[in-house]
């Protein structure tokens, strides 16, 4: 009897040991399931991807792969309608939010990285870019190699901030919470540049009250290639995220969402090259 008590108190005592565990590792697309939601963590100022337009309305490029690419997929795939919730993320808070389950996905202006990639698992690459400059017009200052001395801005937890360090540690690297803080200390002289990917530089050109002040500079210092991220080892999630993106490329809907923001008549004409649209279609495997 002794014997039966001491076994029943060591599969409670392995019981109660996992369970907490089993219940912090619920799946991705359970969690969206149950609760008929997709929480994307997303951005407030980064024109065309992702913005608070004039009409408070969440707007963008990143936001329209979201909301019609991935979503009609989950819902597919679930087989039940879904809601798209959306919370702010920057650079400094946006693992954090995946990693605490406050959201599911980051869809922004996320590089996707080799450290990054540690703490969370990227989709497949959605747009190409590089980092340049934001000057006034008739700076000094014309690439990297010039900021020596120099005030630069970049946001806090930026692939930008940490390249300025290596490569350029002469320069007064002062780094902001988000993209309008930034702005907001170049327009007041706080700072002489404000580095950034080039084509986030572009958006917040020319959502400026005076566009030709202001002169995006020097050649691509970083190769800033976006994904979207999602918590690690989340396969069924990630898989079906991917997927979503395939369809897009291969049904030719993603380059149409391209097209609305980046064309000719979009919100930032920035025609896609014939290499970046060779290397989307490649990242669309067989069925």
């Amino acid at each position: 009897m002794r014997r039966f008590i001491g076994m029943v108190m060591v599969l409670a005592l392995l019981t109660a040991s996992v369970m907490p565990a089993a219940a912090q590792t619920k799946m991705t697309l359970d969690k969206i399931s149950e609760t008929g939601l997709l929480t994307i963590g997303t951005r407030t100022g980064s024109p065309p991807f992702a913005y608070v337009n004039a009409r408070n309305e969440w707007v963008g490029f990143s936001v329209d792969l979201v909301e019609e690419l991935i979503k009609p997929a989950l819902e597919k795939k679930l087989g039940k309608p879904i809601k798209v919730e959306k919370k702010e993320s920057t650079p400094p808070t946006r693992i954090a939010l995946l990693s605490s389950n406050a959201v599911d996905l980051v869809a922004g202006t996320m590089t996707d990285t080799r450290t990054r990639r540690d703490s969370v698992d990227f989709s497949a690459t959605f747009f190409v870019t590089g980092a340049q400059f934001l000057v006034k017009k008739g700076s000094k200052i014309r690439s990297i190699k010039d900021i020596d001395g120099k005030r630069i801005a970049a946001q806090q937890g930026s692939t930008n901030a940490k390249i300025i360090r290596e490569r350029a540690p002469k320069a007064q690297l002062r780094e902001f919470p988000d993209q309008p803080a930034a702005f907001q200390a170049l327009l007041q002289g706080q700072v002489d540049a404000y580095t950034n990917d080039g084509i986030q530089l572009a958006g917040l050109k020319i959502k400026t009250p005076n566009p030709a002040q202001w002169d995006i500079v020097g050649d691509f210092y970083s190769y800033e290639p976006y994904g979207m991220a999602m918590r690690k080892n989340d396969s069924d999630f990630r898989a079906a995220v991917n997927n979503a993106l395939m369809d897009g490329i291969e049904s030719g809907k993603y380059f149409e969402i391209y097209d609305k923001w980046f064309g000719p008549k979009g919100e930032l004409p920035y025609p896609m090259s014939a290499g970046v649209r060779t290397f989307m279609l490649y990242q669309a495997v067989p069925k």
